[in-house]
């Protein structure tokens, strides 16, 4: 996926197509993340689809609810899509960051090896 440390830097346009390639893939997962939420808002706290929308968008960003919750079933999932949201949270984040950290540490030959 990424070149070794024996062969040279990338180039910036390369770099940039990378980059291009690693924000496609978080916007998937983002996108991925979104529909669960949407649709599990949806058929179990039987919010209309701007609603669902509204409040998967303020989970997965970290902000909050917005509706309130009125059946067991809806506040289950809330729960889990609370906890899910975190961990894509981490996955977006780690994809965003897996190129720059390795261009940064090609740049200083770091291997993680002591060397």
């Amino acid at each position: 996926m990424f070149e070794p440390e024996t062969e040279t830097i990338l180039s910036p346009h390369l770099f940039a197509k990378r980059m291009l390639r690693f924000c496609a893939a978080a916007g998937l997962m983002i996108s991925l993340a979104l529909l669960v939420g949407v649709t599990g808002y949806h058929h179990f706290a039987g919010f209309g689809w701007v609603d669902a929308f509204l409040n998967s968008s303020m989970i997965l960003s970290g902000m909050g609810p917005v509706g309130e919750l009125r059946t067991t079933a809806a506040k289950l999932f809330a729960s889990f899509y609370a906890l899910f949201s975190g961990i894509v949270f981490i996955a977006v984040v780690g994809t965003l960051f897996a190129p720059v950290l390795h261009r940064i540490m090609h740049t200083f030959h770091v291997d993680g090896k002591g060397r």
